[in-house]
């Protein structure tokens, strides 16, 4: 039977770990505008893939390497991401958007959390916004 290391049973499980192999392939100037996107309005690559009708695969694929892409993958991607198909070109800089001063500040801290964690703030923050829009 094969020995357990002691030093496996001392570091207890991370949930901030992060999940899958680490890529061997940079982000293009495309897949870094894409992925920017995504995260700006808070979805998954899997998310993504199921608006605009792709495999996640092809997302994360997207996202690192040199690709073409037909003009209505483009406009698809611009559409759920909420931005314009410039943007994600780079032929226009990011606008701006969401939350400004201290309430962006938390939530770019919050974005630094583990997903679980990050789920659980999103949650009370959803909760205590709905209770004060039923309150008005």
């Amino acid at each position: 039977m094969q020995e357990i290391s002691d030093s496996c049973l001392r570091v207890p499980y991370d949930d901030g770990m992060r999940t899958g192999r680490p890529t061997d392939y940079p982000r293009t100037a495309f897949g870094t505008r894409l992925t920017e996107s995504r995260q700006r309005v808070g979805l998954s690559q899997a998310e993504l893939a199921d608006k605009v009708d792709v495999d996640r695969r092809m997302i994360a694929h997207w996202e690192r390497r040199s690709v073409t892409l037909k003009p209505e993958q483009i406009v698809a991607l611009a559409s759920a991401l909420s931005t314009t198909t410039d943007e994600l070109l780079g032929l226009q800089a990011p606008r701006v958007i969401g939350p400004t001063g201290k309430v962006r500040q938390v939530f770019e801290r919050v974005a630094q959390l583990p997903r679980k964690q990050q789920a659980k703030v999103v949650e009370f923050v959803e909760a205590f916004v709905e209770k004060k829009a039923i309150a008005l």
